[in-house]
């Protein structure tokens, strides 16, 4: 499994205003409350809670504030124990990262190098577009 990190997580948290991100949160969600399915499952303590997390409570905790480093380490060590402990669930969060990181990442658009002469598109994964432009030669004297 490529590490998930605090880092990731908060990053996760932070962009869920955005459509890849709610998709990957709602995504992440819906593993976490599903219930462990395969290996042993530790018994409840004394007082009836679960002994390993299930990743529920520091999730939400994570989308309450997503700038705290504590909550977004608490979620990924949460995570990383229940994988370590259900093969399925690990199977299914190694999917929904792979498929996290395809949707995310950023764009860094960057415009130098003096005066553009045409359009200048900024943004990321662009795909099937056409440009229909006309050179001007720069002599449009009226006659």
């Amino acid at each position: 499994m490529d590490s998930i990190t605090a880092a990731a997580l908060a990053a996760l948290a932070g962009s869920a205003g955005s459509e890849a991100g709610r998709q990957a949160w709602v995504g992440l969600t819906a593993l976490v409350r599903r219930p462990f399915r395969r290996g042993p499952v530790p018994e409840p303590d004394e007082a009836g809670e679960p002994r390993v997390s299930t990743g529920e409570l520091e999730l939400a905790a994570l989308q309450e504030d997503s700038t705290d480093p504590n909550r977004s380490q608490a979620l990924a060590t949460a995570l990383h124990v229940r994988a370590a402990l259900d093969e399925e669930f690990r199977l299914r969060l190694d999917e929904w990262w792979r498929r996290a990181q395809a949707a995310g990442g950023e764009a860094h658009n960057s415009v130098s190098g003096g005066t553009q002469n045409g359009p200048v598109i900024q943004g990321r994964d662009f795909s099937d577009l056409t440009f229909h432009m006309t050179r001007d030669t720069g002599d449009s004297r009226p006659e």
